[in-house]
């Protein structure tokens, strides 16, 4: 197995595909409010993605049936956005990808609905701080179980357990290439990181057990307790030195 070298023309196109993705996520996040419904969520992705000159990377997908995915609370990715009303107090995680001249951009962010609760807002600083612990793990030389450990070790110290089912991945002219890239794993195993690789980092984190459980609809995800989960993704390209995040919020 090895990864996709691209190019540093291919990666300034990545960047582009990169922008989109976090100006469509921004302006999800500024516009979520208690009370509308996730579908009016998606119904604003689609609008947003075609301003910017680009096509979604979800839609489709193995049939996915939306522009953008929306997980609430309990529910971990792969929420497919509907008539459920966002209320006060809930935690709302959004995914969404963008193709932009034949790459694909792909991020995530777990945002607040109004006053949420200490405990769901610790949960959300301690993933997206295990985000930013793979991401600085994943430098040229290192191996891929650095950048797993790397976030498995900041979510569990913090009392919290990473998701096992689902996985980062490479991405560039596909949104998932290879390698996956667990959130857990064993320092110094699996590829040797190079320049020019492109991944998405995407931790999932739950309060309680780590286990999982999937939907009637077939794509909706949640935790097998019922545990609040979070999640944050960024697509990031391995540099000379740190890694160049692409989907920069």
């Amino acid at each position: 197995m090895s990864l996709v070298i691209k190019s540093d023309k291919e990666i300034a196109v990545m960047r582009q595909a990169g922008r989109i993705v976090a100006t469509v996520l921004r302006v999800l996040s500024s516009k979520m409010r208690a009370g509308m419904k996730t579908e009016e969520l998606d119904d604003i992705a689609v609008r947003e993605l075609k301003k910017l000159g680009a096509k979604s990377s979800f839609k489709g997908y193995r049939g996915f049936p939306a522009t953008l995915c929306v997980s609430v609370n309990d529910e971990i990715v792969h929420g497919i956005p509907g008539k459920r009303i966002l209320q006060e107090g809930d935690i709302v995680s959004l995914d969404f990808g963008a193709i932009f001249q034949g790459f694909h951009g792909d991020a995530a962010v777990t945002v607040g609905v109004g006053k949420i609760s200490p405990q769901a807002e610790r949960l959300i600083a301690a993933t997206e701080g295990a985000l930013q612990a793979g991401i600085a793990a994943a430098c040229p030389g290192a191996r891929l179980g650095d950048v797993s450990v790397a976030i498995q070790r900041y979510a569990e110290s913090r009392g919290y357990s990473v998701v096992r089912e689902y996985t980062g991945h490479g991405i560039g002219r596909e949104m998932h290439e290879e390698p996956q890239i667990p959130n857990f794993g064993l320092p110094g195993q699996g590829l040797v990181l190079k320049k020019g690789m492109t991944l998405a980092i995407e931790p999932m984190v739950n309060i309680g057990d780590w286990r999982t459980t999937v939907a009637d609809d077939h794509w909706t995800v949640s935790t097998s307790d019922g545990s609040l989960s979070a999640h944050f993704e960024h697509t990031i390209a391995v540099t000379d030195a740190e890694a160049e995040v692409l989907t920069s919020l």
